[in-house]
Parts: C-alpha cells; structure tokens; sequence
C-alpha cells in the first residue's frame, strides 16, 4: 500500500482540519470541513456514544450532505464545539437552504476527557470557543498527537492522542482517517508494540514490528467510563450516502485492530465516513469493497499514529508511548 503525500487525511483533496486545545484544561476540539457540502454517513458500534446530528445521517433521511463534522473532548459539554462551528459557518453563508436561512448540518461526537488531571473549574462551557477556533484554523497540514481532541486523551496505560493515515487505492481513489484515541483498552499488547503493527507503513508509528507471541492474560483496562474512540473515514471516491454508512461500518474492524478491547459497554466508539464525491467508481462492487478495506486499514494506522504523536504535559496522568 502506498500513502497519499501528506499521510493525512487531507490528501482527499478539498478536506481540511483545524484543532484548538487548551493546555490548563487538557483538553480540544477538532473540525473536519471542505469548500461545499460532503456527503456522509454513520457507525456507532460503542455502548457509551456522545452524539449531535447524527440521526440525520441515516441513507433514508432528507438530508445527504454535511457543512462539518467535529470531534471533541468535554464529554457532553463537548457537543456544544459544532455550535461554534455552525455559527461561524453561518456567517460564511454555509449551510442547508431553508427559504432565506441558512442552517449549517454540523454533525458530531464526543470523547470522555474530564478525568485527566486538567483543571475543569471553568464557570462557563469553553467548547463552543473551541469549535470556532478549530474551524478558523483549518488546513490541509495539521500536527497529531496531543492537539485538538486528542489533546486529554487516555488510555489504559499512555496518553492517546490525534490520528491520521491515508492510502491510495489501485482504482486511484483516495482514502483518509482522523482518530482521537481515548480507548478503555490499549493500542499495545506490551507498552513496545502496536496491535496495529501488521498494517504499518514505512515505520509511521516507529516501526517496532510485530509482536512475536500471542499475549498472555487479560487485557489491561480503565475499568471506568471515562473513555471513548471517535473517528472519521474520508474519500473522494463518487458514493451515496448508504455507501459511506457501509464505509463507515467496515472501518470498525479497523479500530478493532488497533485497540484491545474495543467497542465496548463504557466507550462510545463512533465513525463517521465522508466522501467528497469527486471521482466516478470503476466497478462499484469492488471499489466499494476496497473502500470499506482501506477505510479500515487506515483507522488501524491512524490510531497507532495518534498513540505515537502524543506529547508530555504538565499534570498528566499517563506517561506518552514515544517517552
């Protein structure tokens, strides 16, 4: 497999992300936007999700097309980063057209963070400023690791951290993933290597290799509710809004080969898929099995990339894998 040239999830041309953190609060938020309208659709295969807008997305709904999708810490305070990205975009003249109004579709969801050693004591919910300025900030280069809503992420036994992989496809299609990591579980069975190892690419999350035995015992977990993977697949790839459901679905095998346990009672995992619809498929049926692959695949590398990335801060609760 080979990486679009930034190995990010803007290399699906006409994406872009933008991240705003706060270091005393440790904690973000992350907006994934593009010049019009995207199609998207939805998976959520985690028993603790924290959503806004996502009923719409199903394919039987009026609605097909998205303005943004945020990511966010902040729990359900969380929900109210993509009412400042609604705002700004309805400045802007974004948004689905209701006789003279504009309403922005901005749908989202959110990750558990208010238990990583920041200082939660602020008087007034801070998200909605967080969302506005990811959405200022967006660009087709963005950093990983402990920014935007990786920024308070945790695992069983490191800080998580901002994701992105992409891989383009033989059909010539582009596939994208971005990932905040705030798994229940781990992305390593040994604190050396990834689970996520056998899809690495050029040594993008360090190239340790792959684990030489099957582990041993159970699986090292939070044992908390303070969890929760959130992500999103992108393409440019021309598909209906039931495909990006299906995308989204398939990507799920990613996450669950990155992170050990996953889907859980107490993470509410979550994948939105999106797709720019810029390029006609060859031959549908295997493109869209190829789309669902890759999609997953890229999630895997995301997730290990985003662990990787993750940097020290004062107060943390966890060492960083790359210590």
């Amino acid at each position: 497999m080979q990486t679009g040239p930034k190995n990010l999830i803007t290399d699906v041309a006409g994406l872009r992300v933008g991240n705003a953190q706060d270091s005393h609060i440790k904690t973000g938020s992350t907006v994934l936007v593009a010049d019009k309208p995207f199609t998207c659709g939805v998976s959520v295969m985690g028993g603790a999700p924290g959503t806004r807008e996502t009923d719409l997305l199903a394919p039987d709904k009026s609605v097909q097309q998205v303005d943004a999708l945020t990511l966010s810490g902040g729990s359900a305070f969380g929900l109210d980063a993509s009412s400042g990205v609604a705002d700004m975009l309805r400045q802007m003249g974004r948004g689905f057209a209701v006789g003279d109004q504009n309403v922005p579709i901005v749908p989202g969801a959110i990750l558990f963070d208010l238990l990583n050693g920041g200082d939660k004591a602020w008087s007034g919910n801070p998200y909605k400023a967080l969302g506005a300025a990811a959405l200022q900030s967006a660009t087709d280069d963005f950093a990983l690791g402990s920014v935007g809503a990786g920024t308070g992420a945790t695992l069983a036994s490191h800080k998580g951290g901002l994701g992105s992989a992409s891989v383009v496809l033989p059909s010539g299609h582009t596939v994208g993933a971005l990932v905040a990591v705030n798994a229940l579980g781990d992305a390593s069975p040994d604190g050396t290597h990834f689970w996520a190892a056998p899809w690495e690419i050029d040594s993008e999350f360090g190239g340790r290799g792959l684990l030489t035995h099957a582990p041993k015992g159970w699986p090292k977990t939070k044992l908390s509710s303070h969890n929760t993977t959130i992500a999103i697949v992108a393409t440019d790839a021309d598909v209906s809004q039931a495909v990006c459901t299906r995308i989204a679905t398939a990507a799920h095998d990613g996450m669950a080969r990155a992170l050990v346990p996953s889907h859980t009672p107490m993470d509410g995992d979550l994948i939105f898929a999106a797709s720019t619809n810029a390029k006609p498929l060859t031959d549908p049926a295997t493109d869209a099995l190829m789309l669902g692959h890759a999609a997953a695949t890229c999630l895997a590398r995301a997730i290990a990339r985003g662990v990787w990335a993750a940097t020290p801060a004062d107060g943390d609760t966890l060492p960083c894998f790359n210590a």
